[in-house]
Parts: C-alpha cells; sequence; structure tokens
C-alpha cells in the first residue's frame, strides 16, 4: 500500500485496456463538456466582445512581449499561486486542491498507461496517494468550513446546490479511490469490486457533471485574469487601479 500500483490490480477482474479506454473517454467528456459550456453560456463571445471593446478602447497598444509578460503574470499569480484569494485560508486550500489534483491526476494516466501490468516505480503510487490527500484535506477544509454558505451564511455544509457537484463528486471520487486502495490489502475481490464501482462512479459523475459544476472555471478564470490586466495595461479598463498596483510594477 501507498508504493503498489492500485491499477495493477485490476487485471483480477478487468483488462488494463478497460481504465485506458477509460480515461481518454473522460479526457474527451472534459473537453465536450467545456465546449457545450462555452456555447450554451456564450462566454466566447463575451470574451471576443470584450477584446475587441477594450482594443477599441485603448490608450496605448500593446506590443507581442508586452502580452507575453501579462501571460506569464497570470500564469504565476492567478494559476500557480492562486494569488486573486486575499483570504489566506481560502487561498491555501484552493492550493492544496490544485496541486494534490495535478499529482492525482497525472500518477493516475501514469500508472494506468505506463505501469498498467508491470512493476510500477514507488514514485508514482506515493505520489498518487500525496495528491488524493492533498485533494481531500483542501477540499474537506474548503466544503465545511469556508464555503460562503456556510462560513457567513451559517447554512449546513450538508445542504447542497448544484455548484458543490464539483466539489462533492471530487472529494468522493477521491476518498473512494483511498478506500478501493486499502481495501485491496485485504484480499477480499467482492470488496475490492464494490469499492471500485463506487471509485469509478463519482469518478464518473465528476468528469461528466462539467457542463453542471464549476469544473470549466478553472479554464475561464485564467483567460478573465488575463483580459483584466490586458484592459489595465492598455487603459481601456474602467475599473479604479490601487495605488501602487499599476500594471508593469
Amino acid at each position: 500500500m501507498f508504493i503498489s500500483n492500485p491499477f495493477a490490480e485490476l487485471v483480477a477482474f478487468l483488462p488494463p485496456l478497460f481504465m485506458q479506454a477509460y480515461i481518454v473517454l473522460m479526457i474527451v467528456a472534459v473537453a465536450s463538456g467545456t465546449i457545450f459550456d462555452v456555447l450554451h453560456k456564450r462566454s466566447g463571445e463575451f470574451f471576443a466582445r470584450q477584446r475587441a471593446k477594450s482594443k477599441a478602447a485603448a490608450k496605448r497598444q500593446l506590443s507581442g512581449m508586452d502580452n507575453v509578460s501579462l501571460a506569464v503574470r497570470t500564469l504565476l499569480k492567478e494559476v500557480l499561486t492562486s494569488g486573486e484569494f486575499h483570504n489566506a485560508r481560502r487561498r491555501i486550500s484552493h492550493l492544496l486542491l490544485f496541486y494534490g489534483f495535478v499529482l492525482y491526476l497525472v500518477s493516475t494516466i501514469v500508472m494506468v498507461f505506463g505501469y498498467s501490468t508491470q512493476t510500477t516505480v514507488a514514485l508514482w503510487p506515493a505520489l498518487w496517494n500525496i495528491g488524493a490527500l492533498m485533494v481531500l484535506a483542501g477540499g474537506c477544509w474548503f466544503f465545511f468550513f469556508i464555503r460562503v454558505d456556510v462560513a457567513k451564511e451559517g447554512n449546513s455544509p450538508f445542504r447542497l446546490v448544484r455548484a458543490d457537484l464539483f466539489i462533492v463528486s471530487l472529494l468522493l471520487s477521491v476518498a473512494f479511490a483511498l478506500l478501493w486502495e486499502i481495501v485491496q490489502t485485504g484480499g477480499n475481490l467482492t470488496a475490492t469490486i464494490i469499492f471500485f464501482i463506487f471509485y469509478i462512479s463519482f469518478s464518473t459523475l465528476l468528469f461528466l457533471g462539467v457542463p453542471w459544476s464549476k469544473f470549466a472555471h478553472m479554464f475561464y478564470k485564467p483567460a478573465a485574469a488575463y483580459q483584466r490586466r490586458v484592459e489595465t495595461a492598455n487603459g481601456s479598463s474602467d475599473l479604479p487601479t490601487p495605488a501602487g498596483r499599476r500594471e508593469g510594477r
């Protein structure tokens, strides 16, 4: 446990091709769901209008290097360090979720495609478990203590709305992944299959629920943050710029 590949044990009741095909299908589902979300909410049209409006109102033209610099700043602040969150607890929980999910997802792909029927380098199962625990830590902290309707409005954390679909399905998927791994060590094939079904079911809900959850927001937020930086830099923004925080400083 923790240093053995849980997916390699699937050969007891499933061929290696099953998980490989499943991951490909889930990637397609996320891409399709995001495209559907963009078309349904007309997000692409909104960003196109904003770019056109910004260009027309620009007080100075940005060079290619200016745009590259703004993109790098967006990557470093809004994507890699979650700098848009001024609440320290929210920022830490978000970073645990983000980096935990990345570790969990990448190690899953590596173990499924690279080591499905052979000895796995212990690093990957370890990263898989670390990533899963980070997701649970950051996600449970957010879900039970930081959510606005819980922390500010005093609602029960078990009062769920559609916006909670992403975090709930993610937490249940990761929790059952770890439980499935633990049950494997007991050697009970029936229990292993049952927990695997729960794991794969909540994982499927997570990835198929993109059009109805906040999953797609991870793609929108960097785009919106970059557009705000462009508008501030070219002088087209109608928002006040805080003293000492002008773009380029």
